[in-house]
């Protein structure tokens, strides 16, 4: 089976484990989906990750992280950039998401990274999600 997104299919999965309120989920591994829950983990929203090998297959692990009575850390995840339609923005016009309550994932020239950080850096790339 060919995905033709492999991201969007990643945070569907998130998604998809939060609201069935499991502790951890396995994705097949990627170095883009393993950059995008090095940036989850960083921003404390999610517990944490691990890429193992399992039947010569690479995996990627990620453990879910909740708060008081059950409330998930990640309220929701959006894909912006998708392979149709890429969205890619300059350093001046990254916006904050959720008034600053969120994050957004970018890919740019140097590495994936948040979207307060390429500002910091002063450089522009492709957004690939939101997350609240």
């Amino acid at each position: 089976m060919s995905l033709t997104d492999p991201v969007a299919d990643f945070l569907a999965r998130i998604r998809n484990a939060i609201r069935a309120r499991q502790q951890k989920l396995e994705v097949p591994s990627s170095r883009l989906k393993t950059e995008i829950a090095r940036i989850l983990k960083e921003e404390g929203y999610i517990a944490n990750y691990k890429t193992q090998d399992e039947q010569g297959k690479a995996v990627l692990r990620v453990y879910l992280k909740y708060g008081s009575g059950a409330q998930a850390a990640i309220r929701d995840l959006a894909r912006i950039s998708r392979p149709g339609c890429r969205v890619y923005v300059g350093r001046d016009e990254i916006k904050r998401v959720q008034g600053g309550l969120g994050i957004s994932i970018l890919t740019t020239p140097k590495g994936v990274m948040t979207g307060r950080q390429a500002r910091r850096e002063g450089v522009g790339g492709e957004i690939l999600c939101e997350v609240w």
